[in-house]
């Protein structure tokens, strides 16, 4: 009977050992989200805030954001195209600007965030959000600073 009941709780405790360990990793991907996200937005500010004349242009695709020749001096303001961390895949959500062009990323998962509060002030938006798709980081001139 003693015996029975040790596997019990043995059992119980690992169960409760993997379910911490699943959100563990889930906060530490939903971090790394979080970063890549605010590189995308930074690299979305730098190639609109920096568009040769007066007219300023969101990036036509997020391939854009790898090489900028549209000045004398080529810029690249995303070193590379970062996969989503939540979804793992290399595909991402698009914000469409008004006038044409990528205003932002956000991710395809459906997946509930464990994060729901503390987001720095720029992203104090995805408060409450019911999954990841909500989380949408998205650059409005004036709005959102660069650097965020």
């Amino acid at each position: 009977m003693v015996a029975l009941f040790a596997v019990a709780i043995i059992g119980v405790m690992s169960t409760r050992a993997m379910q911490n360990l699943q959100t563990m990793e889930q906060r530490e991907r939903e971090d790394d989200l979080l970063f890549v996200g605010q590189a995308y937005l930074r690299a979305i500010a730098q190639y609109h805030d920096q568009s040769p004349g007066t007219v300023k242009r969101y990036p036509p695709d997020l391939q854009s954001l790898l090489l900028d020749e549209r000045a004398v001096r080529v810029r690249r303001p995303l070193r590379r195209l970062y996969p989503d961390p939540v979804g793992k895949s290399n595909q991402w959500g698009t914000v469409e600007a008004p006038d044409g062009g990528v205003m932002g990323v956000y991710s395809l998962s459906p997946q509930t965030p464990v994060k729901r509060t503390g987001f720095p002030a720029a992203l104090e938006q995805f408060e409450g959000a019911t999954s990841y798709q909500d989380w949408k980081f998205v650059y409005i001139p004036g709005v959102i600073k660069e650097g965020t």
